[in-house]
């Protein structure tokens, strides 16, 4: 198995997760429930963003290594929020270009590779734009390319449509599935709408409801 997380659980304002997680390389895991279940806590847990309850014993495994015992930069793990969470006071080029120069790569060097990529996400000539001046879809099609030019061995993806329109959430979730064809990504993302978890995932695991 190429991921897995074993003994993820967390309690808090009287709701429990209480989760195991596995897929298979090249994949996309879709994690469908309603707001409040605790589907963005499963994946900061897998990213070393949140700590596990005391007590249980976690265990998570990405592409035969152990990992939950490293901090969230050793990981190998990209993540893309809701909203994009890009750096406001860069552009776009310095936003993709970011992971990039924190692995070593020279800064104009990595500015080009930044540069070269944007394409790929229908972004050309979107080099020296701020964040300010995107769109809703721009934003997230920049953080896709923020974490997909360094190559994690598997990506986050935290409701990263569902700010969206209808229309447009319904595009990029298409985009996404020919993104993972191009690109061979393993990812794990979760969502609360049905049909966009149709649209884009291999699988689909269900948190039904709150745990109380």
């Amino acid at each position: 198995m190429y991921f897995s997380a074993k003994g993820i659980h967390k309690t808090w304002d009287s709701v429990t997760v209480d989760y195991s997680l596995e897929c298979e390389k090249e994949t996309l895991t879709c994690i469908l429930g309603p707001s409040g279940c605790g589907k963005s806590t499963v994946l900061n847990i897998i990213a070393g963003l949140e700590q596990n309850d005391d007590g249980y014993n976690l265990e998570i495994n990405l592409d035969g290594k152990r990992i939950d015992n490293l901090p969230p930069a050793k990981r190998e793990i990209g993540m893309v929020f809701q909203g994009g969470a890009l750096f406001s006071h860069l552009t776009v080029a310095d936003n993709v270009a970011y992971g990039l120069i924190s692995a070593g790569i020279k800064k104009k060097q990595a500015l080009q590779m930044a540069s070269d990529f944007l394409p790929e996400f229908n972004l050309a000539g979107f080099e020296k734009r701020m964040p300010q001046t995107l769109s809703g879809g721009e934003k997230q099609r920049v953080a896709l390319a923020r974490t997909l030019i360094i190559k994690p061995k598997l990506i986050l993806l935290d409701e990263p449509f569902s700010a969206l329109d209808t229309d447009l959430r319904q595009r990029l979730a298409s985009q996404l599935v020919e993104w993972k064809k191009k690109f061979n990504f393993t990812a794990i993302m979760v969502t609360h709408d049905e049909e966009e978890a149709n649209t884009v995932a291999d699988s689909i695991v269900r948190i039904n409801k709150p745990a109380l």
